[in-house]
């Protein structure tokens, strides 16, 4: 019904036409807000009410071909044996949900998003939620460019730059995510190398042509080694990209996720920065990785959100060095790409400016984030990013069949209920927690005997040395074992997402054995543990975590002092 509808219809009922324009400034004034928000697409400043975002959800569900269906849908004819609902549904998949409650819970989009061959297309019956989709992108990165400071629209005109240029989204978790990510710069690859092949031997034919006395002016002939580098064989087939160089970050899920990819994963060292206790990027074993490997690279997979001492990677100056090797090596074709674990990385100013400058310097290709770490939504759903609209585009065809709606609902009712407002103000508390934690975690460790470590480039985890907190023994599987139980107690006592990290332990997955598991570095000299002052951390909380650790430490002490005494009085 429009305004004047309203009027009519409620002056039938007796009602004055007084009372009945308040409550239509009401529903006008409602009604602009989602007009403006359709057509800015951007965040609104301050958040919106939950009555606000849940009637623009049921909105949005009723443009769905299923927003009639119920329990009863099956069995909804009446007695006089008429169908009572519009549509008749007699495919395989109609959006069906037989529960209310299960309906409730998604709003009725039980379509999911996507088609079979993009994630991003629109359905013929699922209107409402290929226009949330849509919708939430535009809502994710206007929050990552004016909230996280990430560039995204410089350009003149329609030409984009910056890491926040183009995105996507997927409903899967940060690890499924990047195979997908690698699954479709692998397509890209093979087609951009195949028509960069072809292309140069037909150049290289023609040059050989005796007819032809001379080269194009501006033109260089292709050599003959320049066409071989694209080419596996006699056919002229491009040489398979079936390998990531991977910057090692001791997180299980980034090694699998190039593995599921059917990827060939080269886990490159990382080395111990001499002035601090960080733990970095090696570039010159990225150096000789991409000339012993060449052509055969797909990517270097690089990350910036990690547990201490681990440090973000120098993804700049891998940026300007990927870059480098293929206008020097990487002749035309495909190249090299570079992806950027940015799992957590949004909520920290100084990762988002690494990125920025990244992305300025040399080549990005895709970043990938996490929605529950980043927008505190619940798990299952991935920002993927990138300077390269076709980049995007290979990605987004690249997942097979339609999708699940359900993190992107979450994600738009957070982002909607945040406003630009509420996102800002969650980053700039975490910012401001951020020195109060480093003060209180000092402090602890002094009260320990033990340091915090010196890791002054990761400003989102910070570790702690518990080299004292074991009993001195010959044996390093005993003394790891006791850093273990002290890491079991303040799970114990109700304290998660701390990481106690004994030294030296070894971890096997899928046959690839990492040694000083843990500290990504082979021969850490520190026993430690780790905890992270994230985004939505409040300051009450952070203050038990400290009242809680310190308990802890005691009781630990006075236990493994009670052990002592005890064992020492049995030798008697």
């Amino acid at each position: 019904m429009d305004a004047s509808d309203i009027t009519t219809l409620f002056a039938s009922l007796q009602i004055p036409n007084n009372h009945t324009s308040m409550g239509l400034s009401n529903l006008l004034a409602s009604n602009s807000s989602t007009k403006s928000l359709f057509h800015h697409k951007r965040l609104p400043d301050v958040g919106w009410t939950d009555l606000q975002i849940q009637r623009l959800l049921f909105e949005l569900s009723v443009l769905d071909t299923n927003c009639e269906e119920t329990v009863k849908c099956q069995n909804s004819t009446s007695n006089t044996g008429k169908f009572t609902h519009r549509w008749t549904g007699a495919g395989e998949r109609e959006g069906r949900i037989y529960s209310p409650l299960v309906s409730q819970r998604h709003y009725g989009l039980g379509h999911g998003i996507g088609r079979s061959g993009d994630v991003m297309e629109a359905q013929p019956k699922a209107v409402g939620s290929s226009a949330l989709l849509r919708l939430t992108l535009r809502l994710t990165l206007d929050a990552v460019r004016r909230g996280a400071g990430l560039n995204g629209n410089v350009g003149t005109g329609d030409q984009k730059s910056g890491p926040a240029a183009y995105g996507t989204l997927l409903p899967v978790c940060t690890g499924m995510s990047m195979a997908l990510v690698l699954s479709g710069l692998r397509d890209r690859a093979r087609k951009l190398d195949a028509t960069a092949a072809s292309e140069d031997l037909k150049m290289s034919n023609l040059t050989m042509d005796p007819a032809i006395q001379s080269t194009p002016p501006g033109k260089d002939p292709p050599t003959s080694s320049f066409v071989s580098a694209l080419s596996g064989d006699s056919n002229n087939t491009p040489v398979e990209r079936d390998i990531v160089l991977w910057s090692r970050i001791d997180q299980k899920s980034c090694y699998k996720a190039i593995l599921s990819a059917g990827l060939k994963c080269i886990v490159l060292p990382t080395k111990a920065h001499p002035d601090t206790d960080e733990v970095s990027t090696d570039l010159y074993a990225l150096r000789e990785a991409l000339d012993q490997y060449g052509n055969r690279i797909l990517a270097v997979l690089t990350t910036t959100s990690c547990f201490c001492p681990r440090v973000p990677d120098e993804i700049d100056h891998v940026a300007k060095l990927i870059q480098t090797w293929n206008e020097g090596k990487g002749g035309s074709g495909a190249g090299i790409s570079h992806v950027v674990n940015h799992a957590y990385g949004l909520q920290c100013h100084k990762t988002n400016k690494l990125l920025n400058r990244a992305c300025t310097v040399g080549r990005v290709d895709a970043i990938i984030c996490s929605t529950d770490k980043n927008f505190l939504v619940p798990v299952g759903g991935a920002l993927i990013m990138s300077p390269n609209s076709k980049v995007i585009e290979s990605i987004s065809k690249n997942y097979p069949g339609r999708a699940s709606a359900s993190p992107m609902i979450d994600l738009f009712i957070t982002l909607l209920s945040m406003g630009l407002d509420g996102y800002k103000g969650i980053l700039d508390e975490r910012k401001r927690l951020t020195s109060l934690f480093q003060q209180k975690m000092e402090r602890a460790a002094s009260v320990f005997g033990e340091r915090v470590l010196n890791c002054p480039r990761n400003t989102i985890s910070f570790g702690m040395t518990l080299d004292n907190l074991a009993t001195a023994s010959d044996d390093d599987g005993s003394q790891n074992k006791e850093i273990t139980k002290f890491g079991s107690m303040l799970f114990t006592r109700c304290i998660s997402g701390t990481r106690v990290v004994p030294r030296g332990e070894s971890k096997t997955i899928s046959g690839h054995t990492f040694v000083g598991f843990g500290s990504s570095h082979e021969r850490y000299p520190h026993v430690y543990m780790t905890a992270a002052c994230a985004v939505g951390m409040g300051e009450s909380e952070m203050n038990e975590f400290f009242i809680r650790l310190e308990k802890s430490w005691k009781d630990y002490c006075a236990k493994r002092d009670k052990e002592r005494k005890k064992k020492l009085m049995a030798s008697f």
